[in-house]
This record gives structure tokens, C-alpha cells and sequence, in this order.
């Protein structure tokens, strides 16, 4: 839980059970599935999760939640899983009798469950990461091209009409005139074509009668 000495510190909770009748390792396969996950996520998962140890890790987790809400006045739906780990607690000794008199040892292991959440928001304006203020610019940059788009076209303009109208009619009829040119000597060259054959063709018949 965060001091007032500890400025440093991020704003979250944190809850401890201690002397869990669970083994450590057992409880390890379960804690390894929701840390660095949401608060409300990491409870449906461990709701629903066929591990044994899954109860009371939600317990656990149920605790921290609440303490984060009702200690430091945090919003559930922010919270994010920091930490999860479990240590190893004392361990039970029992003894199983056998045959021939013998006795088997049986170890009951426990483990303390810790798990520690934190304010997300509150992690990101820590690190700067939640400070969107680029949009103001796109948007005069935007309004500064907007207004440039009219002044060029205005300048193209004011140059069209500055421009000579007089030269520009003097330069129309010589484009007019080239392709009426072209078209005229075709046909001229086709119908010289046509005319040699009958020609040499004439005194051919002569000679044949």
C-alpha cells in the first residue's frame, strides 16, 4: 500500500494471505495465469479455472481489489495486476505408520499468497503516456493548407487574366490551319496514284487489236 512518505510509489492495494494450506508449487500455476492482467479479467478467470488453488487465489485477489477501492478511493474497473507471487510457509509434519513397525514421513506444505494491484491511469500519467495534445496541430495544419489551396488558385487566375488575350487568338488559326493542310494533299497524292495505271493500261489494249 502506498505511505505518504513514499512519493515515488504508484497508487494501488495490496492483500497477503499467509499460512495457505496450499502446496506453493500448486498455487505458482495459478498466480502465473492472471498476473499482468486486468482486475475484473483476472477474477473471471480464476472463477472459472479447474485448478483447487484457484479459490483462494480469488480471495486473495477479491481482497486486494476491495482495499484499492475502499483505502485509496480507486476505481475497480482500472485496476491491473502489478504483482503475484508465492513464498513458501512452514511446513507440517506428519507421520504414517507402516509396516514392521516403520513410520513414513508426510510433509503438509503452506505458502503465502501476495498479490498487489495498481491504478492504470495513474500509471500512464506517471509515465507520460497519456498526453494526446497533437490533434490541435493536425488541425491548424490542416486549416494553414486550406487556406494556402485558395491563394495559389487565385494567384493562377489573376495570372490567366493579366495574360494577352490578342496573342492567343493571333496563335489559334495556325493550329486550325495544319491539320486542313494535311487533309487536302492526301487525297491529291491518292488520285495520282490511281490515274498512272489507266494510262499504261490504254496503249496495252491498242497493241492487242
Amino acid at each position: 500500500m502506498a505511505t505518504k512518505s513514499d512519493a515515488v510509489a504508484l497508487p494501488g492495494a495490496r492483500a497477503v494471505a499467509r499460512h495457505v494450506r496450499v502446496s506453493p508449487m500448486k498455487a505458482r500455476r495459478v498466480v502465473d495465469l492472471v498476473r499482468g492482467m486486468p482486475a475484473k479479467e483476472a477474477l473471471t478467470v480464476l472463477k472459472f479455472a479447474p485448478q483447487a488453488a484457484s479459490e483462494q487465489v480469488y480471495k486473495v485477489l477479491a481482497s486486494a481489489v476491495a482495499n484499492a477501492e475502499n483505502n485509496e478511493r480507486l476505481d475497480p474497473d482500472s485496476l491491473l495486476v502489478r504483482a503475484a507471487f508465492v513464498d513458501e510457509g512452514p511446513t507440517l509434519k506428519r507421520f504414517r505408520p507402516r509396516a514392521q513397525g516403520r513410520a513414513y514421513r508426510i510433509r503438509k506444505r503452506t505458502c503465502h499468497i501476495t498479490i498487489e494491484v495498481e491504478s492504470v491511469v495513474a500509471a500512464g500519467q506517471r509515465r507520460g503516456q497519456a498526453a494526446p495534445a497533437p490533434a490541435p496541430a493536425k488541425a491548424t495544419a490542416t486549416a494553414g493548407t486550406a487556406k494556402a489551396a485558395p491563394a495559389k488558385a487565385s494567384k493562377a487566375t489573376a495570372a490567366v487574366e493579366d495574360a494577352d488575350v490578342e496573342d492567343v487568338v493571333d496563335e489559334a488559326p495556325e493550329v486550325v490551319e495544319e491539320p486542313e493542310a494535311a487533309v487536302e494533299e492526301k487525297p491529291a497524292k491518292k488520285a495520282a496514284a490511281k490515274k498512272a495505271p489507266k494510262k499504261a493500261a490504254k496503249p496495252a489494249e491498242e497493241e492487242t487489236e
